[in-house]
């Protein structure tokens, strides 16, 4: 009699990745972790950074940007974790936060494409009043040119879509994720502007704010599809 073997089906890499591609979960997570990032977006911060840590020593350049990103993490955090609450207290729908959202991130990306800090994350007196203080990691480098009102309405709008614990988990590590690389892009200013220059932060903040700007269309038709104004597709 012949043995009755266990027949393995194989996958190819390629089709491995698109089936996890195509998983709710793992684009939420995508959706979460670009938006998150693209709107704290710590190379823009650089120049800021540098004017606001010039004269200082390298030790303390770090514990300011350690500061800065866990500033950054600890109010984007407690928003995500009371975002419900907000949402219930104010008595605020999901449709009217993702249109305003949309708003506040368009206006953001319009400035990103021209290469410069929106003034809804930071002004010149901001950044001037903070180079002549002793330590300015909390204030204004954590809030708000790193979680700005562009950040914590995206995490909000989020939060409002997370319809389970898993995805909730998602944009809990996204923020930890922006935060630690917030931290190593700040940490390493000097030597990411040599080795990128003024052009090549220009180009990259732009193309973040292309993308930015896609992502505040998005929430805008998401909001208008959610109130019925527009016909949800099929």
């Amino acid at each position: 009699m012949a043995a009755n073997f266990p027949v393995f089906a194989l996958v190819s890499p390629a089709k491995a990745a698109e089936h996890a591609l195509s998983s709710t979960y793992v684009r939420f997570s995508l959706l979460a972790l670009s938006s998150i990032f693209f709107l704290v977006d710590p190379f823009a911060a650089i120049p800021s950074f540098i004017a606001i840590t010039a004269g200082v020593d390298a030790a303390r350049r770090r514990r300011m940007a350690r500061k800065a990103a866990v500033t950054c993490w600890i109010v984007l955090t407690a928003f995500a974790l009371a975002g419900q609450f907000i949402f219930r207290l104010f008595g605020i729908r999901l449709p009217a936060f993702e249109i305003a959202g949309g708003l506040i991130l368009l206006l953001i990306g319009i400035d990103m494409l021209e290469a410069r800090r929106s003034p809804t994350q930071e002004s010149s007196d901001e950044t001037q009043e903070a180079a002549a203080r002793e330590d300015a990691g909390i204030v204004p480098l954590g809030i708000p040119m790193l979680a700005g009102p562009g950040a914590i309405s995206s995490v909000m709008v989020l939060v409002g879509e997370a319809p389970n614990r898993w995805q909730m988990l998602a944009i809990l590590v996204s923020i930890a994720i922006t935060a630690l690389a917030s931290f190593g892009v700040l940490s390493g200013a000097d030597r990411l502007r040599r080795l990128l220059g003024e052009t090549g932060i220009r180009i990259l903040v732009r193309i973040m704010g292309l993308l930015l700007v896609a992502l505040a269309m998005q929430f805008f038709v998401n909001g208008l599809t959610d109130l019925g104004v527009i016909a949800r597709p099929e």
